[in-house]
């Protein structure tokens, strides 16, 4: 570190090992937990973990042949097309239109490798320095991440428990300036469980229109939707935003694909040419022989999704009932995706084995000290007092997991 008299401190290039735009990003919190719990279990404690948004159920056969075939197949051992293999383009554009009813072009269409790439390369194509984007909360801990390493500004807004997690037209008004370009809405909703219902999708989209915004929608957990809620996609509902909505979904949640690694992006086709440039500079094609199973998954019936279904469906009104017996804890019932998302207020401020504990983050510590579960604090999603739970596990492991939870704060 040297300077002259009168002369800022400067670095010499060694001294600054890290660059400033990738030191500011944070880990992410949901893997950090999952990772965590993984290596107790290794150690040989009996951790049961809630953290990871990752069904336990094993990818469909029909999906694992497709796959094993393509890897028998020369030519998936081949570079191929940057932004996807154009039959799986097809195939998506297909099965956007059974599943949501929005009529798609496979130009519109971007493989990627996986959801994250796909939310982090359209906010690199849609946004400039300084541009905001408004960010319900809670709110996935990626999305601030991808949002900034675009060069945009996240903004919060904050719905709580009171307003079923979800935010209003009033609150989106309140937050927009004249820097606002995106709305990210996400409905059902990653961290909470909170679906939009058709009439508030249709409002918060007028709202969009009418100030000339654009939106990136997150329909990973489309299929999950439970107790008849009437909702719908969002460029459906409100057709005169088609020219302005980025999509993002994959295979992932939908088809317990997690480590396939196959997401998309859905744009008019001068984002998804810009996003498209920039994915062939990062990654070049998306793995074939992942690509392959993903054609497979999207052109099958959906069966195995609707099995699926129905596990998550008696589990979520398991973890709700048992969790809501705890003194100090209120949970609203999720009405999509697999997660619960209670408020634990009433547990903090409390001492315990000696130690007061003030924070989600403290207490979602104490909780895999003393219970061996993990949970992720709400801090990870915008709002302090809150832990999420993931139940896209097995159903003993729940039951076995909530009751520590009970037994911990009887």
């Amino acid at each position: 570190m040297s300077s002259q008299p009168g002369q800022p401190v400067t670095t010499s290039p060694r001294e600054r090992r890290v660059s400033r735009r990738i030191g500011a990003i944070a880990e992410s919190a949901t893997l950090k937990v999952d990772a965590k719990a993984k290596a107790l279990k290794a150690e040989g404690r009996p951790v049961i973990g809630f953290g990871a948004g990752e069904p336990d159920f094993p990818t469909p056969d029909y999906i694992v042949e497709a796959a094993v075939e393509a890897c028998r197949d020369p030519k998936n051992h081949r570079y191929t097309p940057a932004g996807g293999l154009p039959e799986l383009k097809k195939a998506i554009a297909a099965k956007t239109k059974r599943d949501s009813g929005l009529d798609v072009d496979p130009a519109q269409v971007l493989v990627t490798n996986g959801g994250k790439q796909a939310i982090y390369e359209a906010f690199a194509a849609m946004l400039d320095p300084g541009d905001e984007v408004i960010v319900p909360a809670p709110y996935w801990t990626t999305y601030p991440e991808s949002i900034q390493l675009a060069g945009g500004v996240p903004v919060e807004v904050l719905a709580d428990e009171t307003q079923d997690y979800k935010v209003t037209v009033e609150q989106l008004e309140a937050a927009r300036t004249e820097k606002t370009k995106v709305l990210l809405f996400v409905s059902p909703s990653n961290p909470t469980g909170a679906v939009y219902t058709a009439d508030e999708i249709r409002a918060i989209g007028r709202w969009v229109e009418d100030n000339g915004l654009w939106v990136l929608t997150d329909e990973i957990y489309e299929h999950l939707v439970y107790d008849g809620v009437e909702t719908g996609s969002l460029p459906v509902l409100c057709p005169f935003l088609a020219d302005n909505t980025v999509i993002v979904n994959g295979v992932a949640k939908t088809y317990a694909m997690t480590g396939w690694r196959v997401g998309w992006i859905i744009a008019p086709t001068d984002l998804i040419k810009a996003a498209g440039n920039l994915q062939s500079h990062a990654t070049s094609n998306v793995a074939n022989v992942s690509q392959r199973a993903a054609l497979a998954a999207v052109e099958g019936d959906l069966t195995a999704v609707e099995e699926m279904k129905k596990a998550f469906d008696r589990r979520r009104r398991t973890i709700v009932s048992m969790l809501n017996e705890i003194d100090g804890v209120v949970c609203p019932t999720p009405t999509g995706a697999f997660y619960a998302y209670p408020s634990v207020k009433g547990l903090l401020g409390k001492e315990y084995d000696g130690k007061v504990i003030d924070t989600s983050v403290d207490l979602a510590e104490y909780i895999l000290e003393k219970a061996e579960v993990a949970v992720v604090p709400g801090e990870a999603f915008g709002s302090p007092g809150y832990l999420r739970l993931s139940y896209a596990l097995g159903d003993d492991d729940l039951v076995e997991g909530v009751s520590r939870l009970q037994k911990l704060f009887a």
